[in-house]
């Protein structure tokens, strides 16, 4: 894969096992992963997983470096809300991609309308900018008028939607059978190889 890192965004929306397996899968594909975390976030894994995510940077770096058994300090930076010298927040040294995982209709409203009240919404902000490639994930049931309408302004600009939907014609036997079918399209949309699920036909 060409880019230099990919940024993963975590949002309080429901669905904290599909970001836990695109970290973990790019890692295995040694993939560098620049990580924004919201403080929603943290309430939505410690709820779905029953991860107390350290508040702590260093601490939640090493903490989840060993819960996704990867010894390479070098994959994995984070950055904090309001960390505004992140290289993300700059169209300097912005991400080729950028993955929103889960994207709860807050975050997708704010970058519709160029909000950057955090690093999360700059982030993706740059990346609307640039042209580069912004990935949602979004996850929400049943979908307003307005969630419907933010989320045609940004496909309109490029953005690319993806919601949270599992499919079933591959016999999933478990959860991680439908986590790893939505993390699967994902990594298709960034070129990263896998192995998660097999392929139609």
């Amino acid at each position: 894969m060409t880019q230099k890192f990919v940024t993963v965004a975590v949002t309080g929306a429901s669905g904290a096992p599909y970001f836990i397996q695109l970290l973990k899968s790019l890692f295995a594909a040694q993939v560098k992963v620049n990580l924004l975390l919201s403080s929603a976030a943290r309430i939505v894994a410690a709820t779905e997983l029953e991860l107390e995510l350290p508040s702590d940077k260093p601490a939640l770096k090493l903490f989840l470096l060993e819960y996704l058994e990867t010894s390479d300090f070098d994959l994995l930076e984070i950055y904090g809300k309001e960390e505004w010298t992140a290289p993300v927040a700059s169209g300097s040294n912005p991400a080729q991609t950028m993955i929103i995982c889960p994207c709860s209709m807050g975050t997708l409203s704010a970058i519709a309308h160029g909000a950057s009240n955090n690093l999360i919404e700059r982030a993706a902000d740059v990346i609307l900018k640039e042209r580069k490639q912004l990935i949602l994930l979004t996850r929400e049931m049943p979908y307003s008028s307005i969630h419907l309408e933010n989320m045609l302004k940004l496909s309109q600009m490029g953005v690319t939607i993806m919601p949270a939907s599992p499919g079933f014609y591959h016999q999933p036997r478990s959860i991680d059978d439908l986590v790893n079918f939505v993390v699967a399209r994902i990594l298709d949309h960034i070129g990263v190889k896998h192995n998660l699920v097999s392929r139609w036909g």
